[in-house]
């Protein structure tokens, strides 16, 4: 799938099978739905997950308990447009096949 379909897919009532937990909980926070993105990855334990609970909490405001799931993710701690942000991690996800 690519960055583009996965966007198109936000205008279904569902998300396309075989997500991710890590790419579910980002198709749930594009459509709006944070606690429904938040419920998806708080459980897995992948760095992958970890990651996108890292954009969860910067999208609440929460920057301290970003910095935590950044850490756990491996990646750095980012503070740029939350959409772009979104949009990158979405990409590096669909080009892994995770």
């Amino acid at each position: 799938m690519t960055l583009d379909e996965f966007r198109d897919s936000l205008d279904a009532p569902a998300p396309p099978a075989g997500l991710s937990p890590a790419l579910l909980g980002l198709w749930h926070q594009g459509k709006g739905d944070w606690e429904a993105a938040h419920v998806t990855v708080q459980d897995d334990d992948g760095a992958d997950a970890a990651w996108v609970h890292a954009h969860l909490h910067r999208v609440e405001g929460d920057e301290s308990n970003a910095g935590y799931w950044f850490r756990r993710a491996g990646k750095p701690h980012t503070k740029g447009d939350l959409g772009a942000e979104w949009a990158e991690m979405a990409g590096a996800l669909l080009a892994q096949g995770r």
